[in-house]
């Protein structure tokens, strides 16, 4: 008798706990919601950086500023970081896992040097990157971080050499998971660094974002004095790689040290994720997707 009675208090502990845990989650789900219909977006000229860049941004998108971006940012399971802002699709629903969005950051690394980009056999770097990440694998797995596969290119680079700006986007498939992953990057090079956007979403997201990618590239730029022709080689710092290094991840640790932190944090995105679902819908193919560019690095 003492035994049942031991256990029925248990399990009413239990359903306490649970219950409790429910309301909490509940209280969260309204407190997300709440922020994300709070939030106030920009269009038309928007300074971007301190001044460095700008973003004219045309009534097809919408900006969110740094300090609100950090935040959705940290919801989707992020650590603390710093960007300069989110580019979204004008009709982006911001708590659902289909949407995708633009991270922009700025990289002061050094003014890279174009004079590679016509000499840039893409398969041949293809090839050599693949390399790379297979035999990098052996350390992700020791760290205990799921091996990945360079498929290939999703998008092949394309240079600008009159407007300095880039893009490519690599195929990449994760051990343990069925489809692959998309790892989708533009770049804008300046007087003493890159700007840098990285667009977040799935393989099946691909089209869209190609189709945006040319009215994206128009409507970031440098500002007066921080653009490519502004460099002075003699009193600014060069980068040590170029095109070919840029697209390969050599663009710094600034960049490509978040493979760690964000490797870091993949264990606890269930937790998280059962406290931001809204309407049931859960939003772990985002996390996913935003981890995983951000495993590849730059």
């Amino acid at each position: 008798m003492m035994k049942r009675i031991v256990n029925g208090l248990a399990l009413v502990f239990l359903l306490g706990v649970s219950l409790a845990g429910a309301q909490e989650a509940d209280q969260k789900r309204e407190e997300t919601r709440q922020w994300v219909a709070g939030l106030k977006f920009q269009t038309g000229e928007v300074s971007i950086g301190n001044g460095v860049a700008k973003a004219n941004v045309p009534p097809a998108f919408k900006y969110l500023n740094p300090k609100d971006s950090s935040k959705y940012l940290e919801l989707l399971g992020n650590p603390p970081s710093q960007v300069l802002g989110i580019l979204f699709p004008a009709e982006s629903d911001l708590l659902s896992s289909t949407s995708w969005f633009t991270v922009l950051e700025y990289a002061r690394e050094g003014h890279v040097k174009d004079n590679d980009a016509a000499k840039i056999d893409y398969r041949e770097l293809l090839a050599d990157m693949q390399k790379g990440t297979k035999e990098q694998n052996e350390e992700r797995a020791k760290a205990g971080y799921p091996k990945v596969e360079l498929v290939g290119w999703a998008s092949s680079p394309r240079y600008d050499a009159s407007s300095h700006k880039l893009y490519w986007a690599k195929d990449l498939r994760f051990e343990g998971e069925a489809g692959d992953t998309l790892n989708y990057n533009i770049r804008m090079l300046g007087r003493e660094g890159v700007l840098v956007a990285n667009v977040v979403g799935g393989m099946e997201d691909l089209p869209a974002i190609e189709k945006a990618t040319p009215e994206i590239l128009a409507m970031l730029d440098f500002t007066q004095g921080n653009r490519y022709q502004d460099y002075n080689a003699s009193t600014d710092h060069t980068a040590e790689y170029g095109i070919a290094g840029l697209i390969a991840g050599a663009a710094g640790l600034k960049i490509a040290a978040k493979a760690g932190i964000f490797a870091l944090i993949l264990k606890k995105a269930a937790a998280l994720w059962k406290l931001i679902a809204v309407g049931g819908v859960a939003l772990v193919s985002a996390f996913k997707k935003l981890f995983r560019r951000n495993a590849e690095g730059a």
